[in-house]
């Protein structure tokens, strides 16, 4: 039996009246590679950002490595630690060099010394293919480049998890291959990961499992081999029909 790190049971989420994830169940072993695809609105987003509690769900239960999320708990920052995320757009400090963007986390959460902290830092730019730019600050990079100092400074962390929102629709289309490599190469080194995107061509080629999302519900949860070659819903075959026609 693989490692459970993430489980997401019966959960339920509104904002106002509008109920924008329905009854779902969801867990992410370790060592997996999903990718959760879907229409604008079918709630992928919220659904990723409820694992590492920057959304909260109003009912059902959510556990990451044990811990279960809710409103009282004390400890949402060990569980952040454990699960890295890469957001659409890059988040990066302006004022500080792409090598202090790195640094920050593991000296402030971690207590790391400002000596340890640049050993990580330049061992996680090489891993992305540029540490060249180290002391470089983001507004002198491409959205490319940039995206993979957000990917670096999240595996600063060492987390067990990782999630994409949709790491490449901010980028030019030149830019999204730079992206999608170092995603591939980390998912070769087994991370765990759980991605939000419409790049089907790299959900072909990394998922283990591919999870489509309609109107706030999984539709469909399957192998790349089954989802894209023999969908069992309307919905998703109407969706695969689209997008694979642009």
């Amino acid at each position: 039996m693989s490692e459970t790190i993430i489980r997401m049971e019966q959960v339920n989420k509104w904002y106002g009246a509008f109920h924008v994830l329905k009854d779902i169940n969801f867990a992410v072993n370790k060592g997996d590679k999903i990718v959760i695809c879907g229409p604008s609105g079918s709630g992928k987003s919220t659904l990723i950002r409820t694992l590492n509690w920057l959304e909260a769900h109003q009912k059902g239960k959510i556990t990451v490595n044990g811990i279960e999320l809710h409103k009282k708990m004390k400890n949402i920052d060990a569980v952040r630690t454990d699960v890295g995320m890469v957001f659409q757009h890059f988040n990066l400090f302006p004022h500080m060099s792409v090598l202090q963007n790195l640094m920050a986390a593991p000296m402030w959460v971690r207590s790391a010394s400002k000596e340890e902290a640049r050993d990580i830092a330049m061992t996680y730019l090489e891993r992305v293919r540029i540490a060249e730019q180290a002391d470089k600050y983001p507004g002198q990079l491409s959205g490319g480049q940039q995206q993979r100092v957000a990917i670096a400074r999240s595996l600063c962390m060492n987390p067990q998890v990782m999630l994409f929102d949709e790491p490449t629709s901010a980028l030019d289309p030149e830019m999204v291959s730079e992206v999608l490599d170092t995603m591939v190469s980390l998912a070769e080194d087994g991370m765990t990961m759980v991605c939000v995107t419409h790049e089907m061509g790299f959900a072909k080629a990394v998922a283990d499992r591919v999870v489509f999302m309609n109107a706030g519900e999984i539709i469909e949860e399957a192998d790349p081999h089954s989802f894209f070659d023999n969908p069992t819903n309307e919905r998703t075959k109407n969706f695969l029909g689209q997008i694979l026609q642009h």
